[in-house]
């Protein structure tokens, strides 16, 4: 097929490709965009050469930042694969390791409480509970879906994500605040977090309520997001208990190296222990 016959059809058919591969709805719908990104940089004429893509490439580099480019590029070497264009494939932007997180988008504990009451405070009593149950197991918010009655009840359950499965543990604490919810609002059974429909919650809501809360409480926008909620766990376990295998386990990462960039020091927390060493005289 060539690319001037790409439609819909096509990017329907690569859908049900990707599906077939196990993909997370999450991760297929981005691939998607990825790939309606590059049409649309291609234009009308859409014979693809290996010249056009390491352009593309270029392109990205310039408007993207690198972390950003290579997940793009990725989508796009999946794609040239389906359409038999394996030829065309780019290889991704070579990144030096980076050594130090940035603290610029880092939530603090002070700050992850002042974000819970002041959603509580302003009537948010799901969003809140959201929030705490991301930040008290680590589970990503695609995984909020297997935190049923029955789970909360029994204090644990099954996740299963990227054709892989996991036990995620509930604390006490975690799991009284999330039955009286449930008493309250008479959810019997299923999904603890769903619409006032019983649908299941879209993402897209979860992040815009974080992100107004946030605002109100003063919290640095660039910090307040999900998948944050799920960095700050990895921190706060990696702080008290220094076990990388066990905490990639929790979280739920094939490759321990994944975890490393969750529990990576600051700068200014390297510079405090470089400088107890004492080997100036």
């Amino acid at each position: 097929m060539k690319m001037t016959e790409i439609g819909e059809e096509t990017l329907k058919q690569y859908r049900g490709y990707l599906a077939d591969r196990e993909k997370s709805i999450a991760t297929i719908d981005k691939y998607l965009r990825d790939i309606r990104t590059f049409l649309q940089w291609m234009g009308e004429n859409r014979s693809i050469t290996k010249e056009k893509v390491i352009a593309y490439k270029a392109w990205l580099q310039e408007h993207y930042k690198t972390s950003s480019a290579n997940s793009m590029l990725v989508a796009l070497n999946g794609f040239l694969d389906f359409m038999g264009e394996t030829q065309s494939r780019v290889k991704t932007v070579k990144v030096q390791k980076q050594m130090f997180r940035s603290t610029e988008k880092e939530m603090s504990r002070a700050e992850y409480k002042k974000l819970i009451e002041k959603a509580y405070r302003m009537g948010r009593e799901q969003t809140a509970l959201i929030m705490e149950t991301i930040g008290a197991t680590g589970i990503r918010i695609s995984e909020l879906k297997y935190i049923t009655v029955a789970a909360v009840k029994s204090g644990k359950t099954e996740v299963s994500c990227k054709g892989k499965k996991r036990q995620v543990y509930l604390v006490k604490e975690l799991r009284e605040k999330l039955l009286k919810y449930c008493r309250k609002k008479g959810i019997c059974k299923g999904s603890v977090f769903v619409s006032r429909f019983g649908n299941p919650l879209d993402r897209s809501n979860i992040w815009s309520q974080m992100k107004a809360i946030g605002a109100a409480a003063g919290i640095c926008p660039d910090k307040v997001f999900p998948h944050n909620l799920r960095h700050l766990f990895a921190r706060v376990f990696w702080e008290k208990w220094k076990d990388l295998f066990y905490l990639a386990d929790i979280l739920g990462h094939s490759n321990v190296n994944t975890t490393r960039i969750y529990t990576m020091t600051t700068v200014k927390n390297h510079g405090r222990r470089m400088q107890v060493l004492g080997l100036v005289t």
